[in-house]
């Protein structure tokens, strides 16, 4: 099993960022364009809950549609939620979205455990290319949420 870790500071309100991240449309806003990120079931709920599926299609490698689904399993209003793959390219993905309140503002980290499919070549894809998409797509999102909320880097 990997692990992917990023944290992010931000001076402005957590709980506007709560508000951004918790609602399921937003997740277009920060993916890349070029991964063709599609919600099938559509419409969903502006907030979302414990139990929650989202179902989607993306295209990370080569514009291969991939079909996800990923559940929602544990919140914590405006303090952290989980989202675990049930349907999709890994053998295991388990998302951690956290909020925490430090000096001057808060801190928002995602801890993504993961495990590519196929055992010994899985291990091998994620060191020839699975773990360098991830980090360009949370990159991206860091980009994307530091433009959306004006990170303030002395924070």
């Amino acid at each position: 099993m990997y692990q992917l870790v990023q944290s992010q500071k931000f001076s402005c309100s957590s709980e506007d960022m709560w508000n951004f991240i918790s609602t399921p449309l937003n997740l277009n806003k920060i993916t890349p364009s070029y991964m063709k990120f599609k919600i099938l079931n559509a419409p969903l709920p502006e907030k979302m809950y414990e139990g929650m599926m989202i179902h989607y299609t993306v295209r990370p490698v080569l514009g291969i549609p991939v079909q996800w689904a990923t559940e929602i399993t544990h919140i914590k209003e405006g303090e952290y939620f989980v989202d675990e793959q049930r349907i999709g390219p890994f053998a295991l993905w388990h998302h951690e979205h956290h909020l925490k309140p430090i000096t001057g503002g808060f801190e928002m980290t995602d801890i993504v455990s993961y495990k590519p499919p196929f055992g010994f070549i899985g291990r091998i894809a994620n060191f020839l290319f699975v773990k360098r998409q991830l980090n360009t797509i949370f990159n991206y999102r860091y980009e994307m949420l530091h433009k959306l909320f004006n990170e303030n880097p002395q924070v």
